[in-house]
């Protein structure tokens, strides 16, 4: 029988958590992609609201979520936490498997967390307009349906793979009354630039966010919404963290491993960032970042500074990357195809206490197959990558006969790439 763990809806938490207040070390500045010195709040105001920009620097422990997100919230917050036990007989594993099913969500995903957050801010400081990137179509489906929400007109570059593979998710951004283009596009100078060069080019999230922030630049009612990597949005997301350690401390349970896939970023430090002060205090606790291996920034990629973006216009962020340039095979996880990761989440892995491992696509979608045939919930590509973390984990406990409770982010159901799996 599989075991379901809700809080109720007024167990929402009421601030998001800053993992900044109680790290042991300051993060590397962004640099200003002109100067290479380090960049102002001022200097960001062009394509981000104020009451972002100051989430992004601060270092306090604790932000009050307004009342008008966490009126949004309470929609599809909290979120289920699962017990796998069907999974767990399969693998007849000593483990007790957990997952943090964010797929109930209104989009699908947990982007909505952070798109939420970011259309009520934007809102109440005369922005009118988002413009966006997004790889498979979780953010933007997420932000579209958030700025219907609050009133305002989103524009999305949906990278071109994402786009021809997944046609589900347009319809759904347009269903928000939003507009999305495939990137790159003949929308902007640069996503000209890049098809005069080779029109047959897939597209990429560096590309398709170079084409955000040419539009956002060209009008002052306008801003550039993240869907991840940078401070603010992870603090979003640590609602996901904040639900789970209430609901495991319901079960009585300790986790001795917890996983997420790992594109930029948000859904895993959502959920683990949450938890870094009890390792920090010496709890024994494994947190592992699931990357793709054609794809595999904290795995393969360096530590130093780089541009967010292809066309170098972004701040220049301290973080494990694979270049601005690279191009991502087409693999069907378009939301892991990002060139870098989250600073937050690329200092974690360079001290040591966060994990980081590559999967391939075909392990990935034989564990999500497995899954959705023992669980009942079809698991998003990027998700899939949690799943196969957690089966390894799950296996090692078999191994060595050790009852290890494993802990997972599902961070998106797969209902929009059906197609994927065939």
């Amino acid at each position: 029988m599989r075991i379901r763990v809700d809080l109720k809806v007024d167990e929402i938490p009421r601030y998001w958590y800053n993992v900044l207040s109680d790290l042991p070390f300051k993060l590397d500045p962004p640099l200003d992609p002109k100067t290479k010195q380090p960049i102002s709040p001022d200097m960001l105001s062009a394509i981000f609201p104020m009451p972002l920009i100051e989430q992004e620097v601060t270092d306090k422990r604790e932000i009050p979520i307004p009342e008008p997100v966490l009126e949004e919230y309470a929609v599809f917050r909290p979120t289920p936490l699962f017990r796998a036990t069907y999974l767990e007989e399969f693998l007849q594993t000593p483990a007790r498997i957990y997952y943090k099913y964010e797929g109930a969500s209104p989009t699908g995903s947990h982007k909505t967390n952070t798109a939420l957050a970011q259309a009520y801010y934007n809102k109440i400081s005369g922005t009118e307009r988002l413009v966006t990137e997004t790889g498979a179509g979780q953010w933007g489906s997420a932000l579209c349906y958030s700025g219907a929400k609050f009133g305002l007109k989103v524009n999305v570059f949906m990278v071109k793979i994402s786009y021809e593979q997944k046609p589900m998710r347009k319809y759904l951004m347009r269903l928000f009354d939003g507009d999305v283009v495939p990137s790159p596009s003949e929308k902007t100078s640069f996503g000209k630039s890049i098809l005069a060069s080779n029109s047959e080019n897939p597209g990429s999230l560096g590309i398709a966010i170079s084409e955000a922030i040419e539009i956002t630049l060209s009008d002052s009612r306008t801003k550039y919404s993240l869907g991840s990597v940078l401070n603010h949005v992870l603090l979003h997301q640590t609602v996901i963290g904040l639900e789970l350690k209430k609901q495991l401390e319901v079960l009585g349970e300790k986790p001795d491993v917890i996983l997420g896939c790992h594109g930029g970023g948000s859904n895993f430090g959502g959920t683990v960032l949450p938890f870094i002060p009890d390792k920090l205090s010496g709890k024994e606790i494994k947190f592992v970042a699931c990357e793709p291996t054609a794809c595999p920034s904290l795995t393969r990629g360096r530590y130093d500074y780089d541009y967010g973006d292809t066309a170098s216009m972004t701040p220049l962020l301290k973080m494990y990357t694979l270049g601005k340039d690279f191009i991502p095979p087409k693999i069907h996880a378009g939301g892991l195809r990002y060139h870098g990761a989250a600073p937050i989440i690329s200092r974690l892995v360079k001290e040591g206490l966060i994990e980081a491992v590559a999967f391939d696509q075909d392990e990935i979608f034989s564990a999500a197959k497995l899954f959705a045939k023992l669980e009942g919930i079809v698991p998003a590509p990027e998700s899939s990558y949690a799943i196969a973390g957690a089966i390894r984990e799950a296996k090692k406990a078999k191994e060595h006969n050790i009852p290890r409770v494993v802990v997972f982010n599902l961070s998106g159901h797969g209902l929009f790439d059906l197609t994927a799996y065939i």
